[in-house]
């Protein structure tokens, strides 16, 4: 019989995480940043969850989402996704609310 990791409550906050479309389009700035990209060569909505699921299993080294929950480096690296993605988040909100405070004639 193999053994079978059980996901727990950090896999479930990485499966929230990429099923976040707002997620998806951190991923797509995040990656248009990092390879000097114009949004004409990636735009919003390029990631899909799919895609989402993949890149944060890349960047936490792990094969299955499970295994964040039986392993530190990841977790602790999924805590640093998440915290980085909050910080953007708030960033875009504050832009959003400058933005709609602006009157353009």
């Amino acid at each position: 019989m193999t053994d079978v990791m059980k996901g727990g409550q950090h896999a479930r906050r990485a499966a929230l995480l990429c099923q976040n479309a707002r997620f998806g389009l951190y991923l797509d700035q995040r990656r248009r940043q990092a390879n000097a990209l114009y949004y004409a060569q990636l735009p919003d909505g390029t990631h899909s969850p799919s895609d989402c699921v993949e890149w944060l299993r890349e960047a936490c080294g792990v094969k299955s989402r499970a295994e964040i929950d039986h392993n530190d480096e990841a977790r602790s690296m999924l805590d640093k996704i998440v915290a980085d993605y909050s910080k953007w988040e708030r960033q875009e909100r504050l832009n959003d609310r400058i933005a709609g405070g602006v009157v353009c004639e």
